[in-house]
């Protein structure tokens, strides 16, 4: 009679379940990371004057040539 250890499918499961637990930790690592950089760093309310008046300024810009494209 065989023990558990001496079975080779049990060594073969063992590893393959340790490649997948490594595997599935570095995905779910990575997602991670990815979800962290979409948020963003700033609440609406909290974007500096500055940032904009410098969008607005921005876009008046792009309406103006998109206004002269079709003058």
């Amino acid at each position: 009679m065989d023990t558990m250890f001496q079975k080779t499918d049990f060594w073969i499961g063992l590893a393959v379940g340790a490649v997948a637990g490594i595997f599935g930790y570095r995905f779910m690592q990575e997602r991670e990371q990815q979800m962290a950089a979409m948020q963003p760093a700033a609440p609406a309310g909290e974007i500096p004057l500055a940032e904009l008046q410098r969008q607005k300024e921005e876009l008046e810009d792009l309406i103006a040539a998109q206004q002269a494209k079709k003058n």
